[in-house]
């Protein structure tokens, strides 16, 4: 345990200096860490990767670093199930789940961080019939204020359970999760470069044409680089060449390298109005901010049914803005959140918005619920920090 330390988030860009980090070897010592919270009046945050680019995990409590509760303690492949520990870096699941013939539906394209912590803010690839991570999960394995260690799914403790599979980190310290996962399959990925009015324009046929597509766009440039990945029978081909030409397993290939340090805004919009908002943020980047060097990404996701999920009843689009570490990030945010709030888009929760509780409630219809179930379980909040309380309807 250290104590009165610097805490930083992936970036750098989100600082604090908590009371206490805490590093539990195992559940047990969860327990211990969530019991010695309550004994003190301090409140507790579970950290994964610290991927996060809002400041979910930043506060002056203790925080959790789940490092240590990690790997896969079982497949069922018959039954397309997995569980796995929290703490497990989403890079650290390819490997034996695909010994036991399975792999997760899909992932986004950074692997570094930790399965619960991506499940807490609903992480996704893309995909128009391919849903978020957090859709994926099937039970949970929840330490709660009160010290007890609850399993929830759909027919044990339902309404923990709906708050669970995307909770924020909020209702406690989730040591496993039952993921639904798949066959184990192959993917080759094909790059090129289009004009970039020529993709908006087709976009839906290049969606519904594969079964991952995405692009991105350097402002100012005319072209865009388009990248799809189709399922294959092919036989994987090693070493993996460089990004844009890759054959390999799904985990192979589906994650890429995102080491330059920067912060980012995410939106999800109803698919039908991807287009006319990506165009209405080249419009005003080109007059705004014309020397963004940080490309704009447009991805689909499937519609689920969680009740906070930012593809909550809609098929979505989303687009997501980045800025380097080395430039403020905030002019260029509240402008595309500007355009992205005309588009009834919803953020990511996990990424840079400036969205509060009552305002959110109108996005997220099951929002005043899942405050509800949370502050059940939590009637203290000890799960909570004022940033999280700020997005209270």
């Amino acid at each position: 345990m250290s104590h009165g330390v610097a805490w930083r988030n992936w970036s750098g860009r989100v600082t604090a200096r908590p009371a206490l980090i805490a590093r539990p070897r195992d559940e047990a010592e969860v327990v211990r860490v969530v019991a010695g919270a309550g004994e003190r009046d301090v409140t507790v945050r579970a950290q994964g990767a610290a991927h996060s680019h809002a400041p979910l995990v930043a506060h002056d409590g203790i925080v959790l670093e789940t490092d240590a509760l990690a790997g896969v303690l079982g497949v069922d492949a018959d039954a397309r199930e997995a569980i796995v520990r929290g703490g497990t870096r989403i890079a650290s699941l390819g490997a034996p789940l695909r010994e036991a013939g399975v792999a997760l539906h899909n992932q986004g394209d950074i692997d570094r961080q930790a399965i619960a912590g991506a499940v807490a803010t609903g992480t996704h690839g893309t995909g128009v019939a391919l849903r978020n991570l957090s859709a994926g999960v099937l039970g949970a394995r929840v330490v709660l204020a009160s010290g007890d260690v609850v399993l929830c799914d759909a027919h044990r403790e339902p309404e923990l359970f709906e708050v669970a599979r995307l909770s924020l980190g909020a209702v406690g310290v989730v040591t496993e999760l039952r993921l639904s996962v798949r066959d184990a399959y192959k993917l080759e990925e094909r790059m090129w470069l289009e004009p970039l009015d020529a993709v908006l324009d087709r976009i839906d046929t290049l969606c519904a044409a594969t079964r991952h597509f995405e692009f991105f766009w350097m402002p100012g440039a005319e072209r865009a680089a388009c990248k799809s990945l189709d399922e294959t029978d092919a036989e994987p081909v090693y070493p993996l060449a460089a990004e844009g030409k890759r054959l390999a397993w799904s985990d192979e290939v589906l994650a890429n390298e995102r080491n330059d340090l920067h912060s980012e805004m995410e939106y999800s919009l109803p698919a039908a109005s991807g287009p006319a908002c990506f165009r209405a943020l080249r419009e005003r980047i080109a007059r705004d901010f014309p020397d963004l060097r940080w490309p704009l990404e447009y991805r689909r996701v499937a519609a689920d049914d969680l009740w906070i999920s930012s593809a909550t009843g809609r098929d979505t689009v989303t687009i997501s803005v980045h800025q380097g570490v080395d430039a403020p990030d905030e002019p260029l945010f509240r402008a595309c959140e500007e355009i992205f709030r005309a588009y009834d888009g919803r953020p990511h929760w996990g990424k840079v918005h400036y969205r509060v509780g009552a305002e959110l409630a109108a996005l997220y219809p099951r929002l005043r619920d899942w405050w509800r179930v949370r502050d059940r379980f939590d009637p203290d909040g000890r799960f909570l920090s004022p940033y999280l309380e700020s997005l209270r309807p």
